[in-house]
């Protein structure tokens, strides 16, 4: 049984929580891998590269922005919204990038940093390094034509 932390309702482990946040990780007992190096769906844009791999039910994507890549320019004539509407969960490698919500709040993470941000949102590569961030599970549908 492998073991996870605590919540604070009892739940000791890994597949028993993470059913109980609504992932699937009944694998049996292989443990499964892949590599961002390898994705199994890559998709470009102008000033853009989304590279994704799905593990279970879970999608890991790592997407390369490079200076002057902006959602409002690049990728909201692809998807046809006001803003960003992909929920992230991401880890932030390397290079910057400025956010601003639809509710006018603003942040600017960079590398090393971790955030949530939620649909509604613009955002831009701020100076002149690409910009490598990992997200889970928010970049299933990014910069995909509407069906």
């Amino acid at each position: 049984m492998a073991l996870a932390y605590n919540h604070g309702c009892g739940v000791t482990d890994a597949t028993e929580m993470a059913q109980m946040e609504g992932h699937d990780m009944d694998t049996g007992s292989r443990m499964e891998k892949k590599s961002l190096d390898v994705p199994d769906e890559t998709r470009t844009m102008d000033k853009g590269r989304i590279e994704l791999a799905k593990v279970g039910d879970i999608t890991f994507g790592r997407a390369t922005l490079m200076p002057g890549w902006k959602w409002s320019t690049d990728v909201k004539p692809i998807v046809k919204t006001k803003s960003c509407m992909a929920a992230h969960a991401q880890f932030f490698v390397s290079g910057r990038l400025r956010i601003v919500m639809d509710s006018g709040d603003e942040k600017e993470f960079g590398p090393g940093d971790v955030g949530i941000i939620p649909p509604g949102h613009d955002a831009w590569v701020v100076g002149n390094e690409p910009v490598v961030a990992i997200d889970i599970n928010g970049l299933n549908e990014y910069g995909k034509k509407p069906k």
